[in-house]
């Protein structure tokens, strides 16, 4: 019988203890998708009214970082909580310069969204690859949609119009959010077996 390494049990003990937690991530996984869902939504209702599109934009990233940053906390000590912080404070930065300066131009915002994208895209696919936590594949999925994303943003400079903008950070919060949603019901399962 094989002794379970340090790294395997000390990843046990981590799980065991989100495992209490999991409703907590099933909240963030659907706020993240429902800011996602509007993110797609409003850019292109809103053809006429540019300057509204950013600002809509910022808030909706503001929400994800607040509750992204609250969950790294909310749910104790474990290995993702300074991932998580950084992509939080990376969402509140992108949320307030979309507020900030609505009247900058497509450029800048295309530029700084597309580089939000990939260095995000780049820490959840090393983070996925490298700890390999249950449901570590819709991390990995999500990882590479937000690095893909941040690339064909950058490729459509300097035509890229908001709503494109809009779509992809949609894109971005969804997919997120169900990696959330998927890792809380693996949390729940755990948490129902150790009740058991």
């Amino acid at each position: 019988m094989n002794a379970m390494t340090p790294a395997a049990s000390e990843l046990k003990h981590e799980l065991e203890h989100m495992s209490s937690h999991w409703w907590w991530f099933t909240l963030l996984g659907g706020l993240l998708a429902a800011c996602g869902t509007a993110a797609i939504v409003f850019p292109p209702v809103m053809v006429g009214t540019s300057i509204a599109v950013p600002v809509i934009l910022g808030v909706l990233l503001m929400i994800g970082g607040v509750a992204t940053i609250i969950t790294a906390f909310w749910a104790g000590k474990w290995s993702g909580t300074i991932l998580q912080l950084l992509v939080g404070i990376l969402y509140l930065v992108c949320g307030f310069v979309f507020t900030d300066h609505p009247f900058e131009s497509a450029l800048f915002l295309t530029l700084f969204i597309a580089i939000l994208f990939i260095v995000i895209g780049i820490f959840r696919t090393v983070a996925a690859l490298t700890i390999q936590f249950p449901q570590w594949g819709w991390a990995l999925l999500n990882g590479v949609v937000t690095f893909l994303a941040g690339v064909v943003i950058y490729r459509t400079l300097p035509e890229g119009a908001l709503w494109v903008i809009g779509l992809l950070i949609g894109l971005e919060l969804i997919f997120n959010g169900w990696m959330w949603i998927m890792l809380s019901l693996a949390l729940r399962s755990m948490h129902n077996k150790l009740a058991s």
